[in-house]
């Protein structure tokens, strides 16, 4: 088991998922963009697909294989995206593949870049992770720029790795980050609309 955990940084807290956020997740997996560039096993957009998207999340926490928040604002904490580590590997490769998504009125403030280095700065800190992969449809230039800002360097493409949520095959770039890596300097944080 992986105990769940609550993260504070650039004016954000990064939370375990609650039964509460459940419209947040539907509208989170509904959001036109999150369905352009995820993948065919994403849940579907509705109560049921936001459910299941809660479950899966508590159950990796419990199995030890994922961690899962809610990215929010620290003072409000309004619900403004997701970020995770999945197929963490504690034992022979000490690794973990991260993924993301802000909600439309939270996206072009910086959130999805320093939700990705605070939790970054955990696995490698308290998880004593060695190497962090990010995997993103190509063509998904804003998932790019935040790879690259949070100095998740490009390692190259992998042809038809995924199937989008139409069946379809796409290339995705690979990212990659190491424990020994340098700490990137992230701009100022806009986390409420001005």
């Amino acid at each position: 088991m992986l105990k769940p955990v609550a993260l504070e940084m650039y004016g954000l807290l990064l939370r375990p998922w609650e039964r509460r956020d459940l419209d947040a997740v539907r509208r989170g997996l509904a959001d036109p963009d999150f369905r352009r560039w995820n993948t065919v096993d994403s849940p579907p957009p509705d109560e049921d697909g936001a459910r299941e998207f809660l479950a899966s999340r508590t159950a990796n926490w419990e199995r030890g294989v994922g961690a899962s928040f809610a990215v929010t604002d620290s003072t409000s904490d309004v619900v403004l995206g997701h970020i995770n580590i999945g197929m963490i590997d504690f034992d022979a490769h000490r690794s973990g593949r991260v993924g993301y998504w802000v909600l439309p009125e939270a996206r072009g403030r910086g959130i999805a870049s320093h939700a990705l280095e605070a939790m970054t700065r955990w696995a490698f800190g308290d998880l004593r992770l060695h190497r962090l992969e990010l995997g993103h449809a190509v063509g998904n230039d804003a998932s790019c720029r935040v790879a690259g800002r949070c100095g998740y360097r490009y390692e190259g493409e992998l042809r038809g790795a995924m199937f989008d949520t139409g069946g379809v095959p796409r290339d995705i770039h690979v990212h990659g980050r190491l424990a020994t890596d340098p700490f990137p300097r992230l701009p100022g944080i806009a986390v409420r609309p001005t």
